[in-house]
Order: structure tokens, then C-alpha cells, then sequence
């Protein structure tokens, strides 16, 4: 795979054509269910030759039909694995081209093992304390000159102005909204009918009495948790995770088995179903199909599709964590695991609290087989949500005008991941490689592994850095020479002088000079 090389950081080549590259047959693997995997990984080995320099304008889909002899479906899948892994980019009416940070980024590793990956007892025992040394090592720390750590969207990149108008007009409309508490039905029914409208503009299809709002996304998943396991029951989740799902599993006593994922497909069905066939225990697996966090891998529909189809033989819920869908950069149609579902297998989660406002903890669910008893554990923890941040959500999720603010978010979060990944290219040391995911608000790196992340995170602590080192993230022990760092801020100058220092604190563990 790719690695840092001072080489890649030479200036941009100038558009030219794609030259003549070998062919890639297909008539000795037709029943390759992953034949655009080969296919994608031909042309990045031509990227990374530079045999596509920067800027050269990619096959059409016609054109790859015609070289690999393959279908549209699996020409059109090979460009969009190609730009998922931030190689290329599309070009309205003109095509696809190599990025011109593409050269620049150090493809992440795929797993090494296809099979669920040891556990430490097998529990996730000490996970919760020791993401709360770190948390609580920020808080004591005081202010902080650059935080890469917390993945939030900067204030800036929302419509405060259009949230407050929206705000002021809802009290006037309803002045007594606040002096009134809330009452049965649990959720207010404009709520439940705006997300069952807009959950079906991208393939699913709920009614509007199954919609059940939450306090943001975390309940949402904590609920079908807790409908569905006892403690002492078994959960897969993907490896590595975010860690407030570790510490959920924890919570409740669970057994866990983490399963390896790809940094650009997600979740290892092929680990998953060798875990559903010899852990009956197995209740739920949880799983992130759009933006995973801390990878970024946004699972192709074909996964999706297997994914829901394999829960449902082996008997087994699928928890879908879908809070990061709106950030994913393309303008396909992104249709969830539950589009898939036919028999309630899978419980889904989303929410409105990275996309819409922060402020107001705002989620929601469809929980499938098991709604009414999400709706029973629900209303005895917390009782109702407040009926004011319902129907803002409810007037303003799915217009015209939020739809533009997604378009807004997704523009500038890419602009900081680019320059973050530059400035990883420019500073961070060689054998550095990084996942450049297709939008969201974080990027995951794998460091040289004489580089330790908890130790990376102290140091940089001290100097008012803050990162997510890679322990948080996992209860297997194989992530201590990673991180994951946050391009939800601004790319100011400050942000890259904490880059800077990153690099040249990475440069002193390996007894190494800084790079220029």
C-alpha cells in the first residue's frame, strides 16, 4: 500500500488524458461477487504508480465496460469506490480525475484477519475508564489552543440566524409551548409524520405512529441495547468503533465480539458470518453503514443488502447507527440497511444533532419487532421529549432550506478534511497512512507503530493539542498507533501549527529530525 514519500508532495501535473494502462480481464473471475473491488484496486496501484498522474481525466463508465467487459452497474461501482477512497472526484458533465490530493494520501490498511478479533476476557472491562482518564485530562487541562479530538461541526459551519428565526417564530405561533408539558403520545405527531416523509425520500419506509424521538442519537442506540439484551448476552460491533458504544456495551454487562472492518467497505461480513454460525449467543449486531467513526467507510448497497439478509437468517437484530448519512459527499441516493428490511430485523437509529442543531439533542427511531417495547423502556427512563425542539425539527428537516445547509456543511467539511490531510502529508512522519473518507467530520490515521497514541496524546495535551488516540476506540489492543483527529474547525492557521507540532512530537518518539 501507499506510504508518505517525500516524492508525493511535488507540485500538481497539469489535466491530461488517461495513457494506455493493461487490462484488467474479467472473464476468468465473472463470478466474483467483488469484481469492482479488483477492478478499483487496478486503478489505484495506476494512481499510486503515477501511471494517473494528478488531474488525468478516468475512463467513462463506457469506457470501463469496454476495457474490463463488465456491466454498467459494475462500472459505475468502480468509480464510486475509487472516490469514496479520495482518489477522485467527479466533475458535472465533464467526468471523473484524479484529485490532486490524491497522490498526497497514503492509503489506509485493509484488515489483516477476516475473523473476530480477540478480546481481552472477552468483555469490554475498563473501556468506560479509561475513555474518562482521557476525557477528564482534557477537562482538568482547562482551555485548549487547538482541539482535534471532539468530532462536532464548528458552530460557524450551522445557520444560527435561520435556526432563530425559526425559534422566535414557533414561540409567537405557540406561546404557551414552553409553560405546557408534554403529553401522551410519547413523540409529538408532526414529528413522527416529517421523518416518516423524510425517511421515505431515501428508500425507507415507516409509519408515522412507529417514529419514536430520542435525546440525540446515543439513546436511540442505548434503547435497542437495552429491548434487546440481558447482561451477560453477546454484540458484535465493528473494530474499531466509537467509543461511546464501548462504553454502552460496557454499561450493560454485554459480551462483545469486535469485528474487523474496512477503512472503505465497512464491516467484514465474511468475520461476521463465521461470529453469527459459531456464537448462537449472538442477540444484535451494531453496525455504522455511513461514515463509519472513527474509519469513515461507507458501506456499498451490495453489503447493506447481505448485511440485513444475514441478521435475518441467523435470527440476529441489526442495531443501524445511521447518524452520519447527510454528511456522505455524493449525489446518489443513500438508502440505510433498513431499506432492506422486510420483517423488522433491523432497528434504526439517526439523528439531527451533527446535521441540524447541535443544541437541541434531537434524535429519532423506528425500532422494528421490538417498538413497543423501545416505546415501554422509553417513557419509564425518561418520559417524553419536549414538544418546542420536536416541532422545529419537524417545520424544518427535509425543506429547501435545509437541504442547502447540507450542501453548505458538506462543502466546507471537505475543504478541511483536504487540508488536514495535506498538512498530515506536509508534517506527520513517513509510513504515516490515513483514511480520507467521502465526507464527515474526522479523518483516522494509522502511525508508524514505534509511535504510541496515549503517549502522543499526553504530550500534546500538555501544549493545549488535544487528539482521540486510538485505545479509545477498541478493546483488542490494536489500535495504541492510531488517532483520530477531528476536521470539524476551520482549517486556520493555528489548526496547522498543531499539526506541525503533532509531527515534529511523532518525529522525537522515533528519534528522528522533524521533516522540513
Amino acid at each position: 500500500m501507499s506510504l508518505i514519500d517525500e516524492s508525493l508532495l511535488a507540485p500538481p501535473a497539469t489535466h491530461r488524458q488517461v495513457p494506455a494502462l493493461p487490462v484488467l480481464d474479467a472473464s476468468d473471475a465473472a463470478d466474483d461477487a467483488f469484481l469492482y473491488e479488483r477492478i478499483a484496486a487496478h486503478f489505484e496501484q495506476a494512481i499510486a504508480q503515477q501511471t494517473l498522474g494528478v488531474g488525468a481525466r478516468m475512463p467513462s463508465v463506457r469506457e470501463i465496460r469496454r476495457m474490463h467487459h463488465v456491466s454498467h452497474s459494475t462500472a459505475l461501482q468502480v468509480l464510486r469506490v475509487l472516490e469514496s477512497r479520495g482518489l477522485i472526484e467527479a466533475r458535472p458533465r465533464v467526468g471523473y480525475f484524479v484529485c490532486d490530493t490524491a497522490l498526497q494520501m497514503p492509503a489506509a490498511r485493509e484488515p489483516l484477519r477476516l475473523a473476530p478479533m480477540p478480546m481481552q476476557d472477552n468483555r469490554f472491562e475498563g473501556i468506560g475508564a479509561r475513555a474518562a482518564e482521557y476525557l477528564n485530562k482534557a477537562r482538568l487541562r482547562g482551555p485548549l489552543l487547538v482541539d482535534l479530538g471532539s468530532a462536532m461541526p464548528a458552530p460557524e459551519l450551522f445557520d444560527a440566524k435561520l435556526l432563530n428565526h425559526h425559534a422566535v417564530a414557533l414561540l409567537r405561533e405557540q406561546p404557551q409551548i414552553l409553560v405546557h408539558g408534554p403529553s401522551a403520545p410519547f413523540t409529538h405527531p408532526e414529528f413522527q409524520a416529517s421523518m416518516a416523509r423524510y425517511a421515505l425520500s431515501f428508500g425507507v419506509r415507516v409509519a408515522p405512529m412507529d417514529v419514536a424521538a430520542t435525546f440525540g442519537n446515543s439513546e436511540a442506540v442505548n434503547l435497542a441495547l437495552d429491548a434487546l439484551t440481558q447482561p451477560g448476552d453477546m454484540v458484535a460491533i465493528e473494530s474499531p468503533a466509537f467509543y461511546g458504544i464501548l462504553q454502552a456495551v460496557e454499561a450493560k454487562k454485554l459480551q462483545t465480539l469486535e469485528i474487523p472492518s474496512s477503512p472503505h467497505t465497512g464491516m467484514s461480513l465474511e468475520a461476521l458470518e463465521l461470529a453469527l454460525r459459531t456464537h448462537p449467543q449472538l442477540k444484535a449486531v451494531v453496525v455504522v453503514p455511513h461514515l463509519q467513526m472513527p474509519q469513515g467507510a461507507t458501506m456499498p448497497d451490495s453489503h447493506k443488502q447481505r448485511l440485513v439478509a444475514l441478521c435475518r437468517t441467523y435470527g440476529v437484530a441489526l442495531i443501524e447507527d445511521d447518524i452520519y448519512r447527510e454528511f456522505v459527499e455524493t449525489d446518489e441516493v443513500l438508502r440505510p440497511c433498513k431499506a432492506w428490511d422486510t420483517d423488522g430485523t433491523v432497528i434504526y437509529c439517526s439523528s439531527l444533532s451533527k446535521s441540524y442543531a447541535p443544541g437541541l439533542r434531537l434524535g429519532w427511531m423506528n425500532a422494528g419487532r421490538w417498538q413497543e417495547r423501545v416505546q415501554m423502556i422509553k417513557f419509564a427512563r425518561s418520559r417524553n421529549l419536549p414538544v418546542w425542539p420536536q416541532l422545529l425539527g419537524a417545520r424544518t428537516v427535509g425543506s429547501p432550506a435545509y437541504m442547502r445547509h447540507l450542501v453548505r456543511l458538506r462543502q466546507q467539511l471537505r475543504v478541511q478534511r483536504q487540508a488536514a490531510a495535506q498538512a498530515v502529508a506536509r508534517y506527520f512522519p513517513i509510513g504515516t497512512r490515513l483514511s480520507l473518507p467521502a465526507g464527515g467530520l474526522a479523518i483516522w490515521l494509522e502511525l508508524p507503530e514505534q509511535v504510541s497514541a496515549s503517549r502522543l496524546y499526553d504530550e500534546a495535551l500538555a501544549v493545549g493539542i488535544r487528539i482521540a488516540p486510538g485505545d479509545m476506540f477498541s478493546n483488542t489492543g490494536h489500535y495504541d498507533h492510531f488517532v483520530r483527529l477531528s476536521c470539524g474547525m476551520p482549517f486556520t492557521s493555528q489548526v496547522e501549527e498543531g499539526y506541525r507540532t503533532l509531527g515534529r512530537m511523532m518525529h522525537a518518539q522515533l528519534g528522528m529530525p522533524p521533516r522540513a
